[in-house]
């Protein structure tokens, strides 16, 4: 096993395993590939670092195996965002870092899989050094019919949902 380069920041890029992106893909029939290189997409459509998949729009059914370095919290909000905002659904396969930010941020309100074991990424030898897991965001019945500030007071009340409140 090389430990150096597992155990540093040298790189920050883990080819998704084939077998685990097929289970996955039978379930969603993901539509892009949001942060690929081009020897290791997992769909016809994909976004290269040149083409800055931060930048782009995402829609339909993505996958997302992001950069797993400092920049890991801007995918995963762009990922959350994207099905909030443009009714995407966005499959994330994430190192499972509980403790930071991003993943109470974000990750906390997705819907969040945990992977048993220790994925082997791309053509590794050994395992990763770390748990990873699943977080799905997807758009939900409250975001689409929920009373926000562009509603006009007519809307209001008619075919709309608000968020259940606890019995006292």
């Amino acid at each position: 096993m090389n430990n150096e380069l597992m155990f540093s920041s040298k790189t920050d890029m883990w080819a998704t395993p084939q077998a685990f992106f097929d289970k996955l893909h039978a379930v969603f029939r993901f539509e892009t590939d949001v942060c690929a290189l081009p020897d290791n997409a997992k769909c016809e459509t994909f976004y290269t670092p040149d083409e800055d998949g931060l930048a782009q729009d995402w829609r339909g059914t993505c996958w997302m195996n992001p950069p797993y370095g400092r920049e890991i919290a801007a995918w995963v909000q762009k990922a959350y965002r994207s099905a909030k905002e443009n009714g995407a659904t966005v499959v994330c396969l994430l190192p499972a870092r509980v403790d930071t930010r991003w993943w109470h941020d974000y990750c906390a309100n997705g819907e969040v899989f945990f992977v048993r074991g220790r994925l082997k990424f791309g053509g590794a030898e050994n395992s990763a050094p770390f748990p990873n897991a699943v977080v799905v965001f997807r758009p939900t019945v409250h975001d689409a019919l929920k009373v926000g500030a562009g509603d006009t007071a007519k809307d209001k009340g008619h075919n709309a949902i608000y968020p259940a409140k606890p019995a006292n």
